[in-house]
């Protein structure tokens, strides 16, 4: 839900800065004398680009093809990126040995993850399993339980992870583990 509110408020953002990028590249010019009294202006007529230098740049053959290369490239990269915001990340079926069967990556993550949360120390677990070109990496985000060591944890997850390395055989399996502590924080009453 907070990945979909994210990406929401990401869309909006962007389309309201396109609408006013937008609005400010067709203005017209004379658009700055007749501005509401209330907004801002630089003391002493100080700007960042005087008219005579806009003018001056405009008239160089090198700024109009600059510019409009690098709003495109910004474009481009921006879209790709936003793009990327809403691509799965690779949530598909993963191929077993045996001939014809698959398992998808959302019930292997699940099992994943039930089986690291049980491990000894471990408070709670969040397992993501990403196929990508021939191999398969489980990335594992372990919360320890307070007075928990990390010695303590890594033998169950090592062969945890060599059981899911035997159950995807041909494929081999990458791990990448991240350990949080929990506080031990006790609750305030107000």
């Amino acid at each position: 839900m907070r990945t979909a509110l994210n990406r929401c408020v990401l869309a909006a953002t962007g389309l309201a800065l396109l609408a006013a990028g937008t609005w400010l590249a067709t203005a017209d010019p004379a658009l700055g004398t007749r501005m509401p009294a209330w907004w801002p202006q630089l003391p002493g007529d100080v700007t960042f680009l005087s008219p005579a230098r806009v003018l001056d740049l405009r008239s160089r053959a090198w700024w109009t093809p600059t510019v409009l290369a690098a709003s495109v490239a910004a474009t481009a990269l921006g879209a790709l990126w936003c793009a990327r915001q809403f691509h799965g990340g690779g949530r598909s079926t993963i191929a077993l040995p045996a001939p014809g069967s698959t398992v998808r990556a959302r019930a292997l993550e699940e099992a994943v993850a039930r089986d690291a949360a049980a491990l000894d120390g471990v408070a709670r677990c969040r397992a993501r399993v990403l196929p990508r070109r021939g191999r398969i990496t489980v990335r594992l985000h372990l919360w320890l339980q307070p007075d928990t060591t990390p010695d303590a944890v890594l033998p169950g997850v090592t062969r945890l992870l060599g059981r899911a390395e035997s159950a995807a055989a041909p494929c081999p399996v990458h791990g990448r583990v991240r350990l949080s502590a929990r506080s031990h924080q006790v609750p305030h009453v107000r």
